[in-house]
């Protein structure tokens, strides 16, 4: 797996994406699409955007800093694409620029929302706060159980926003924290 670069990888057949985003969204200027090869920069640019805090503790090289990034990205995202290939491989765009992702495998009885994550600037705008919504509504029209999602257990500032959201903790999971919104009964 080490060998890997960004032109070995790729995503699994795009589909037409089931997941939009909510019409307040839209109204803004977000769409949504499936993600193609020609977004793996962003992807890895969003990659590298969400281990900043992580990384400015290491004092490595800008190469050796390079060379992880990538490896570390293409192993989580040859993970995600072998392991899940059933699911939406998404990308939130603003007026046609990506700003996000969003990877959601939609099995029962809970769907999984394998990744989610937003460029630093485009973060505490509420996006995150109205796709949850969005996800939450069509777990509940498709007749899911509910949603769940892995969350670091470093990463306070979104298991906030999870828990703000209705979602609980299941179990630990290693670096990750299992947690699980369901819907709520009639």
């Amino acid at each position: 797996m080490s060998g890997l670069s960004l032109p070995d990888l790729s995503f699994p057949a795009a589909r037409t994406p089931l997941t939009q985003p909510p019409e307040a969204l839209r109204r803004q200027g977000f769409g949504i699409r499936a993600a193609e090869q020609r977004d793996l920069d962003f992807m890895r640019l969003l990659f590298e955007a969400h281990r900043a805090d992580e990384l400015a503790q290491v004092a490595w090289s800008e190469e050796a800093r390079r060379f992880f990034l990538d490896n570390q990205f293409a192993l989580q995202h040859h993970h995600f694409t072998t392991r899940f290939e059933q699911a939406e491989f998404l990308v939130l765009e603003h007026r046609g620029h990506p700003v996000g992702r969003l990877y959601l495998l939609r099995e029962s009885p809970h769907w999984l929302i394998i990744d989610i994550g937003l460029l630093p600037a485009w973060q505490g705008r509420g996006i995150g706060s109205a796709l949850f919504a969005e996800l939450q509504r069509a777990a509940r029209d498709a007749h899911a159980r509910g949603l769940s999602l892995h969350v670091r257990q470093d990463n306070h500032r979104a298991h906030a926003l999870y828990v703000r959201l209705g979602f609980r903790e299941v179990c630990a999971e290693g670096m990750h924290l299992l947690m699980h919104w369901d819907v709520p009964s009639a």
